[in-house]
């Protein structure tokens, strides 16, 4: 990929950035650097309505169509946008499952009719989204997956259970991965169905964390209701189609990602100088390194986003992946490291954490969800390097 600004970019970051800094510094100042990885309750009405002005300004899903609310913008605008979000400290958006994973596959796989239905709606920021993937003896191994749906007249009628499902506490809509044929081989047979959650049969818990917070669910299905258009592809062919929503989870959204990142390390800095070890030359040589490899991490993105382009989606990705989860547990625990002592100390009762303790106990998480770490080495192992795969237990 190729960074090269031309006048119309520098054009394009200006607009950016003058809309950014001018909301955050006036009406939405209150949200400013609130709701990233830890901190996913804060304000979150407030956050909604960011959100939704984001969208009124034409600022969300970029890339996609001006016909569904986006501004066919190329990669490089992609970038200039991101950076600059990051850098005037942009709130955790509550709209990105719909912006980065159901809506680029909506597009890459629905139907016209689905495309006019949701796209313009999650654009706005008036629907928000969650993942129906993982469920109690389906992570990792997704085609394990139980949670089951047959046809009643016009509808898919669904039976099962979800878990870990973000935000689905505010979602109006879910994707489900669901079995339509019992029969059929692990990875056939799986069908990707949009559901609305405001129905009877849908019971939604709460999954308590250490971060004291609950961003994820479990989600009970009992007898729930979808439409029996609502299937994105074929039906039975919902694993390709699930396939392409993790591609596009790992491209464009881990650059965005990459520039928190950097943020985190900046505030690691901050805090380093004010408790008077950034001389240390050990602590120096170890945020010297965090630097380095979130720039790795970077460039990584830019290689991925390339590759997306010419439709290569699992050597980058799945490097990335391994890559990221491991550098953020890093910056974690060089967090704790730079607090010292006072990284056992609440800022308040009765669990008030401060953002490098947030993100500390959050980054435990970041090396099993998406694809944990072991699963993203035998990925790279067996459709990378071509080895033989793992021996199966029997």
């Amino acid at each position: 990929m190729e960074l090269r600004f031309s006048a119309e970019h520098d054009a394009f970051r200006a607009e950016a950035r003058e809309w950014l800094v001018t909301q955050l510094d006036g009406a939405f100042a209150g949200v400013r650097g609130r709701g990233g990885p830890g901190d996913e309750h804060a304000l979150f009405d407030e956050r909604l309505e960011w959100e939704r002005a984001l969208g009124g300004a034409g600022w969300t899903c970029l890339s996609w169509p001006v016909e569904y609310g986006g501004r066919d913008a190329s990669l490089l605008e992609q970038v200039i946008f991101y950076e600059e979000y990051a850098r005037a400290g942009g709130p955790g958006r509550v709209g990105l499952v719909g912006e980065g994973l159901i809506g680029p596959t909506i597009l890459h796989f629905g139907t016209d009719a689905q495309r006019a239905r949701f796209l313009p709606r999650i654009a706005s920021g008036d629907e928000l989204w969650c993942q129906g993937y993982s469920e109690p003896n389906a992570g990792s191994d997704l085609a394990n997956l139980s949670t089951r749906a047959e046809l009643d007249g016009d509808d898919w009628v669904i039976d099962g259970q979800k878990v870990w499902t973000s935000l689905a506490h505010w979602a109006q809509w879910c994707f489900v991965l669901a079995r339509t044929d019992r029969v059929a081989p692990r990875h056939r047979g799986i069908s990707y169905l949009l559901v609305p959650m405001d129905q009877p049969g849908i019971e939604i818990r709460p999954i308590s964390q250490i971060t004291g917070t609950s961003e994820f669910n479990e989600v009970f299905f009992d007898g729930a209701r979808t439409a029996s258009d609502l299937v994105v592809g074929e039906v039975n062919g919902g694993w390709k189609v699930a396939m392409g929503t993790l591609a596009f989870e790992r491209g464009a959204l881990t650059l965005g990602q990459q520039l928190g990142f950097a943020h985190e390390w900046d505030e690691m800095v901050a805090v380093a100088r004010e408790r008077g070890v950034a001389t240390d030359l050990v602590m120096r040589q170890r945020l010297a390194q965090i630097y380095i490899e979130v720039e790795i991490m970077r460039y990584t993105a830019m290689r991925g986003l390339t590759a997306m382009a010419r439709g290569d989606v699992t050597r980058e990705t799945s490097i990335g992946k391994l890559f990221w989860a491991g550098l953020h547990r890093r910056m974690g625990e060089l967090a704790m490291d730079v607090l010292g002592p006072w990284s056992q100390v609440g800022e308040a009762l009765p669990y008030e954490l401060s953002l490098a303790q947030r993100m500390f106990l959050y980054t435990r998480a970041d090396t099993i969800y998406g694809g944990s770490n072991q699963i993203q080495r035998n990925i790279i192992g067996e459709r990378v390097l071509g080895l033989p795969p793992e021996p199966k237990v029997v």
